[in-house]
């Protein structure tokens, strides 16, 4: 009786465990109650009935001829929204890195100091790269289509604006932290900045580079259907009509030709790193 009364806890540190779960409650509580945080609003009957009918439909997707037609439009749109806003995002964000990418400083050879003149627009630079990816395309979205209206120009370019900030910054990164041996000596042998991106930080980092980009062209595939849903044309636009109308079967074709176009953006991002690798 007494070495069971004086055993010792089979878990040793059962108080702090205790201790943080309370603390963590207290720090969850006041977050829940801000965001009106109510789940069992999800076991009303109205919500279970309309869940009901949208999943029963969703099983099946809508194969109609004249759907498919439909979705294979918005589909080609999608993607048309999403290459157009990279192509463009690329036109801003190449020479951008070329800008910022300090390898590249011819003021610093010999010297290794840069000149204030070349530190200030660099830095310049970066700072507009900092506020373009640090809005995000679907606000941008929102602000072009109040500007210009509904349909995918707003998308194209909010695409543009967002991916050139981040496309600037990790190109110039990637050039950044790869052998920069190649491209000092183009520079110290009088060669341009051009010539030396090119033929001496380019080859270097090719794979890794064309990865990134093929990368944020899925992510613009994404992208363009979600600002659809804000009126930016694409396939979100026609999932927002249907979900609106609880067309469970709508939903469920476009859901399996947006996970088709992620999956065909993968496999050929795959089969480029293959082939420059």
């Amino acid at each position: 009786m007494t070495s069971t009364l004086t055993s010792p806890h089979p878990d040793p540190a059962w108080r702090g465990r205790i201790a943080a779960s309370v603390v963590a409650l207290i720090l969850l509580w006041p977050m829940l109650v801000v965001t009106e945080f109510k789940p069992w609003l999800l076991l009303d009957w109205q919500s279970l009935s309309a869940t009901g009918r949208f999943l029963a439909d969703f099983l099946v997707p809508a194969h109609g001829s004249e759907f498919l037609l439909m979705l294979a439009e918005q589909t080609w749109q999608t993607v048309a929204i999403a290459t157009a806003g990279l192509t463009l995002a690329l036109i801003g964000a190449i020479p951008a890195t070329l800008i910022i990418n300090e390898q590249l400083s011819i003021s610093r050879l010999g010297t290794g100091r840069m000149h204030a003149l070349a530190r200030a627009v660099r830095q310049l630079v970066r700072w507009k790269m900092v506020v373009l990816r640090s809005v995000p395309e679907l606000v941008w979205a929102l602000i072009f289509v109040r500007i210009i209206g509904l349909g995918p120009t707003a998308g194209v370019l909010a695409i543009a604006l967002t991916y050139c900030g981040m496309l600037g910054k990790v190109y110039a990164e990637i050039l950044e932290s790869s052998d920069a041996r190649a491209s000092h000596a183009l520079l110290v042998n009088g060669s341009g900045r051009l010539a030396a991106l090119l033929y001496g930080a380019l080859p270097e980092a090719a794979a890794e580079l064309m990865s990134y980009t093929v990368y944020r062209w899925e992510c613009a595939i994404r992208g363009s259907v979600v600002m659809g849903f804000v009126g930016a044309g694409g396939l979100g636009q026609r999932m927002d009509e249907s979900m609106k109308m609880l067309a469970g079967a709508e939903v469920s074709a476009m859901l399996l030709v947006f996970v088709a176009l992620v999956a065909l953006a993968d496999l050929f991002s795959k089969t480029l790193r293959r082939r420059l690798g």
